[in-house]
Formats: C-alpha cells, structure tokens, sequence
C-alpha cells in the first residue's frame, strides 16, 4: 500500500491530533496487538518459479543493505503504474495504437515490478527488519498492480473494440485477486497453484512485447478455421487459469470451511459475508456501464477501469487487514461514495455530465484509497516504532506520547 514513511511524533498544543486523526484512526490496540502476533503462511509453488528464484537471488544480492523492503515494492510499483500510465494516455479509449517503446516500456515496466516484488521478502530476511507490516505493505501494492496488469493487457489488445470482453476480463481479475485472499482468511494460508501469478505476468510480458515488435495489430490477425481474433487467445488462457483459482478457492470457503471455531474465518467470522463487498463492486461497475446513455465506459473505458481498479484494490486491502488482525470486515467502504454519485447521477436522468462525475469519482476513490493505505501504514509504524522506508533508525515510542496531543510530521 502506498504510503509514506513515519517520522517522529511532535506534541502539538492545538490538539489537532486529538481532533482528527485519532478520530480517524482505522486499527485498536486490539487489532494493531494480533497483528504484532500474525505469522505469514504460505503452501504450494508454480512451475516457473523454480528457476525463478535462482533470478532473483542473485539480484537481492545486488541490492545495498540499506535499501528497505518497502521501498523495494514501492518503486516496483511506481514503475509499473507510470509504465501503464503512458499507454493510457495513448490509448484511452483502448482503441488506438501507442508508440511501440510504450509497449516495451510497459513489458519492462512489468518485469521490473515482478523483479522487485519477488526480493522485497528475501530483503527484509536479508537485513532482520521483517515485520507484519512488510507483509501487509507487498499484499497492498499487488492489489494495485493488479488493476494496472490487466488495463496495460486490454490497450495492448486494443480490447476497446470488445468493450463487453473487456469489462469482463478486467471485473474478473480483481475477483480472482481478492478471492485469492478470501481464501487465506478463510483457512489462514495463502495458497499457490502450479500456474499462479508469475506464469501470469510472463504471459502479460509477452503480449507486451510482441505487440513493441509486430504492433498491436498483431494481436488481430484471425486465426484460419476457428476465425476468432489472435487476441482471444490469451484472453482465453487467463479466463481458464481463472476458473480454476476461483473453483479452488471456493472449495476451501464453501466445502472445507475455516480454521476458526465450527469452521469459521481466522477471526471467528461467517466464511460468506465477505462476498458482499466485492460483489458490490462489481454489480455498481456493470449497472453504471449498462445504463449509461453517454456510453460511459465505452466512451471511456481506462478511467473507468482506473477508478474501479482502486476501488477493487481498497476493498481487497480491507480483507487484507482483516485476516492479518483477525478482525470482522464491515461491508461499507468509502470507497463506495465515488461510484455511488455515478449511480445517483444515472437515476435522476443524468441531470450533470457523466464524464464529469466519472473524473470526481476517480479522483474520490484515489484519495481514499490513499488515506486509508497512509493511516493504517502510519498506525502500524508507529504501534511498532519502525519507519516505513527506512532500516537505519527508529521512531520514538508513542506510548510515551499517548496521553499528549501530537501527529506525524
């Protein structure tokens, strides 16, 4: 999760601490002692990841000691979401042909970020500074990245000319992401397949790079005999990899039930109810597309995507939080205000410019995301006196300031 780093905390005599943050505070002590006590559990490896991790021992040991975990996966991040960025501004209405570099870019881009979010761990073993908030921070930035995967794939395939495919693909992929998660708060371990998300992204990086060397239009050549476009292909390859995740997930939430008392969540918790979040976001995301009379997502479809991408991502992050603390997850979010005045604004007959309310919700669910990623990040630094980008120093204890007013400079 995108946040930035703590520093000291500073008493401030007008009470502004008192007033607005704790007032906003996300995590109790409670939540914030359970995640001090959360051990990371993960089974299963893929086929590729082997050879992999020969790969990506060698370039940790290239990486100074000083250089944090945190800020390993955030410049992997960066990188990845400025790479897609650029596509976006090229194409975006996922219909026009980018410059060939912004495809190499964004393969790179993409390589850069799989690089570094596959050391970030090995780093923090490397110099002793492993917390939970490591683990949490990894989670956070991969929700993001995931929503910048699949949006950088459908301008590459110029999907823009399937807008129903490509509203599908993408509400796919942030259900199989969050299921993903789903599934590890169900049973407490976060569980990989033989064909996960390395083989995945490897996939994306070659769609990348075949369209930097042939153009885009590569991927529109009609295959003889079955006459369906190239681009279908991998399109097809991801929905089936998909189905299984997703099958296998609810396997594990419907059938063999959780780790908690008479097979409930990590936290004691119904293992269903964390449907209603994402399904909530994915039925606003189809009703604002199907009853648009300006065409919104087809006119628009990468600060559509843009926009429930992030809100996909906070919801997730909120899953996130919830198994690390072992703690109930609510169904509303604030993320849902953005989405909700599109919905609103469609009711009442559109009285202002969709485009318009598209951009305010955009811009709502950014900041949101945003300030929820800074509170918990600054919480959790602050409850276990580390900074969030740095190994070399630690903050003061906020125990001794709890009774005073004070905020993070």
């Amino acid at each position: 999760m995108a946040a930035s780093a703590g520093a000291s905390v500073i008493p401030r005599k007008d009470g502004f601490y008192d007033k607005y943050i704790r007032n906003y505070q996300i995590l109790t002590q409670a939540q914030l002692k359970r995640l001090m006590e959360h051990k990371y559990s993960a089974e299963g490896q893929s086929f590729i990841e082997p050879p992999m991790q020969v790969f990506w021992k060698w370039t940790v040991e290239q990486i100074p000691l000083w250089w944090a975990p945190n800020a390993i996966t955030i410049v992997g991040l960066i990188v990845n979401v400025l790479t897609t960025l650029i596509l976006a501004f090229y194409s975006p209405d996922c219909k026009q042909e980018a410059p060939r570099w912004a495809y190499f870019l964004s393969g790179l881009g993409l390589f850069v970020y799989q690089t570094l979010d596959a050391i970030d761990g090995k780093q923090a073993r490397r110099t002793h500074s492993s917390s939970p908030l490591g683990e949490l921070f990894d989670h956070g930035c991969d929700s993001i990245s995931t929503g910048a995967v699949i949006l950088g794939t459908s301008i590459t395939l110029q999907l823009g000319y399937l807008p129903g495919w490509m509203l599908f693909e993408n509400l796919a992929a942030y259900v199989l992401f969050y299921c993903a998660h789903w599934q590890t708060y169900v049973c407490g371990t976060l569980k990989f397949s033989k064909i996960d998300v390395t083989e995945g992204q490897l996939m994306v990086m070659l769609v990348y790079f075949v369209a930097a060397i042939f153009g885009p239009q590569f991927w529109s050549f009609e295959i003889p005999v079955v006459n369906i476009p190239l681009k279908m292909l991998p399109i097809y390859f991801s929905l089936a990899g998909a189905a299984l995740h997703i099958t296998s997930a609810f396997k594990v939430i419907l059938l063999q039930g959780g780790v908690g008392k008479n097979g409930s969540t990590v936290a004691g918790t119904s293992t269903i109810f964390p449907v209603v979040p994402i399904t909530t976001v994915i039925l606003i995301a189809f009703m604002i597309q199907q009853k648009s009379p300006s065409m919104l997502f087809e006119n628009n479809p990468c600060l559509y995507l843009l926009a429930f991408g992030l809100l996909a991502a906070k919801v997730t992050n909120r899953l996130v939080v919830a198994h690390m603390t072992k703690s109930e997850m609510d169904f509303w979010d604030t993320g849902f205000i953005g989405p909700g005045a599109l919905f609103l604004n469609q009711y009442f007959n559109c009285w202002f410019n969709e485009y318009l309310i598209l951009w305010l919700c955009f811009l709502w669910v950014l900041v949101d995301i945003l300030r929820y990623s800074a509170s918990v990040c600054q919480e959790i630094c602050e409850y276990l006196q580390i900074y969030c980008f740095t190994i070399t120093s630690k903050p003061p204890s906020s125990k001794k300031n709890e009774n005073k007013n004070g905020t993070f400079s």
